[in-house]
């Protein structure tokens, strides 16, 4: 072959490689593997199901299910983790942190940019969020030696963002108030 024709013959592949990734992109379904499976049948193809009410099978069905709650963690002076349960109800501020289902402190660390940019997120606060706001900003200048740092207050979502990784200090600084 030629080089016009090689030239030729490699631009026609580029060009539909380019078209077939573009379809791949705006219409994923055409890829899916969904549109290989069997169509549903009618009810009478497939077998009959009758459910049996055995008392003593049914014991190692439920071992297997999930818990339908978190059960509640037992009392104990202290915990080998470093956990510590919720002592607060938040009558005695102005302000409450709930803890999440698995009583965890709602305290997460978000990273965008590669990893550049750190936000520490409180999540799940109830009452006054701007005076908790203010607390942990004082918390963290503090641990910053003095400097200023930047926060954000969305009081729909109950939520504090605050610029930095913090997590640790403030969920220490939270444990210690009781939430």
């Amino acid at each position: 072959m030629s080089a016009t024709t090689k030239l030729l013959l490699g631009s026609v592949l580029c060009h539909k490689l380019g078209k077939l990734t573009r379809s791949m992109h705006t219409h994923p379904a055409l890829l899916s593997s969904f549109r290989s499976s069997k169509e549903v049948q009618s009810l009478e193809q497939y077998l009959e199901v009758e459910p049996i009410e055995n008392a003593a099978a049914w014991k190692f069905v439920e071992r297997l299910l999930p818990p339908p709650t978190v059960p509640r963690p037992v009392a104990k002076a202290d915990y080998p983790s470093g956990w510590q349960p919720q002592k607060s109800d938040g009558s005695d501020s102005s302000y409450f942190v709930a803890r999440t289902k698995n009583h965890m402190v709602p305290v997460y660390l978000h990273t965008c940019f590669r990893g550049q940019r750190r936000i520490t997120v409180v999540r799940r606060v109830q009452g006054d969020i701007w005076a908790l706001e203010k607390d942990l900003r004082s918390v963290v200048e503090q641990a910053r030696n003095g400097k200023l740092c930047a926060s954000r207050v969305n009081e729909l979502s109950g939520q504090i963002h605050i610029h930095g990784d913090y997590v640790d200090i403030l969920r220490e600084h939270l444990k210690a108030k009781g939430f």
